[in-house]
């Protein structure tokens, strides 16, 4: 098992191990073959097996249907009486409030919900709806409907800070049940998809999600980049089958398919697997097991002798610490400030510390300093006009006409919109077929690909 690690190492250090199954397919329909009932049953057996304290139960696409969760929750409370059980949904379909309770009458201790103004769609079931649905039962809460208000006040008004952050998802997706994206991933892919010039494409990149799932199963990362690669280039399973030898395939494909998240149920499909990987490391175990190992007090040591702090996270603080040299602390700054500029003339009252409030005016944004991208912005202090250069991204933006791939000898097109960050030949260079040109990065997603 790919997990006993983790959990061995928690109950080590004292922990509460929840070991989680995540749910997929349908098993409570009879045409499900791969993820049915004896299939949860028996991973369940073996993490219990493992001395695990919580079971997790992860619907993170929001495909388990109430008779579902009826009968996988209550079989795996029939065979551990005394596991705690947590139900973890979405609600993109608009049927997990229906889901949790009736896992919740089937026997898990635990389900989650989201506040009213943050849940529905995408996000967990409401709050209100299920305690209220559960108050005139054997199962009530005991949760006061007027303390459920109180907090639903509060982040709606938060909400209304970050609407320029909302995705464009108005109403319930009943098509999860075909495409089976995660929730947390739907708004997410839809903003990519967006940057990326496919967002006309959505209906597409569904049906290609589809595809995709047939063949990169079970991470959703990668079939969202396998989904949209497919999109651009107008491919179908077929093609990627066919073609797989001569294909540039994502880097997050390649990796999935060299076994770097692990071994998938089944087992990976062949030839498909070998054609996609070709000549790079197979790993068939598990994937952790053969890393060098990291030495986390060297790590850690460097880091308090350059920055002379305590560290928690190495890459991330190096990040943050210099983003904090050159912005100062803004965690004070309230949202509303930090997420947009004032107007002019408005005030911000900001507290720096206890007793210290600094009372901030905008009074006025200067020009564009020409050729340095930056402007003379100035602010009242407590009463004291203060001129600050700040630097304008957008003023330095340019229109660039690039050349587009055609089919015509000589001209190369790039799997996916990106940037080019190395070119791997010369001029005059000798290449052969499925030698590398360069290596690029596709916008907003952190995804290398090789042509």
């Amino acid at each position: 098992m790919q997990m006993r690690l983790g959990i061995d190492a928690a109950k080590k250090a004292g922990g509460v191990v929840e070991a989680v199954v995540c749910y997929s397919g349908d098993c409570a329909s009879p045409k499900e073959t791969k993820y049915t009932l004896q299939y949860y049953l028996d991973f369940v057996q073996e993490l219990v097996a493992e001395g695990i304290h919580v079971l997790g139960v992860k619907d993170m696409a929001g495909l388990l249907k109430p008779e579902a969760a009826k009968l996988l929750i209550g079989a795996i409370r029939k065979a551990h009486p005394d596991l705690p059980i947590h139900v973890h949904s979405h609600d993109t379909a608009g049927i997990a409030a229906a889901s949790m309770i009736a896992a919740a009458a089937a026997g898990a201790d635990v389900v989650d919900v989201a506040i009213d103004s943050m849940s529905g769609l995408t996000s967990q079931p409401s709050m209100g709806a299920v305690c209220m649905a559960l108050e005139q039962t054997n199962m009530g809460t005991g949760i006061r409907y007027e303390d459920i208000q109180a907090l639903n006040l509060y982040w709606s008004q938060v909400r209304m800070l970050y609407s320029c952050f909302e995705a464009n998802v108005r109403a319930s997706d009943s098509s999860v049940f075909d495409h089976e994206m995660p929730g947390g991933q739907y708004t997410n892919l839809m903003f990519q998809a967006s940057q990326l010039g496919l967002g006309t494409q959505w209906t597409e990149i569904k049906q290609k999600y589809i595809e995709a799932n047939e063949l990169v199963t079970p991470s959703s990362k990668v079939v969202g980049d396998f989904a949209q690669w497919m999109t651009s280039n107008s491919f179908t399973k077929k093609d990627v089958i066919d073609r797989a030898e001569s294909l540039d395939f994502p880097s997050s494909v390649v990796e999935f398919f060299q076994g770097y998240l692990g071994q998938p149920v089944g087992g990976f499909p062949e030839p498909l697997r070998s054609k996609i990987i070709r000549n790079k490391q197979r790993i068939d175990g598990r994937p952790g097991a053969t890393m060098e190992p990291l030495d986390f007090k060297k790590i850690k040591a460097e880091l308090r002798s350059k920055f002379g702090k305590h560290i928690t996270d190495t890459d991330v603080f190096e990040e943050y610490q210099g983003f904090i040299e050159k912005y100062g602390d803004l965690s004070v700054v309230p949202t509303r400030y930090f997420l947009g500029r004032p107007e002019i003339g408005e005030e911000m009252h900001i507290s720096i510390e206890k007793g210290k409030t600094l009372i901030i005016r905008l009074m006025a944004v200067g020009p564009v300093v020409e050729g340095r991208a930056q402007r003379d912005v100035w602010f009242e202090v407590n009463g004291e006009v203060r001129p600050v250069s700040v630097e304008d991204k957008n003023s330095a933006v340019e229109t660039v006409s690039r050349e587009k791939a055609t089919s015509d000898p000589g001209s190369v097109g790039a799997p996916m919109s990106g940037v080019v960050v190395e070119v791997r030949v010369k001029e005059g260079q000798e290449i052969k077929k499925g030698d590398p040109l360069c290596d690029g990065i596709r916008r907003y997603c952190s995804r290398f690909w090789s042509h």
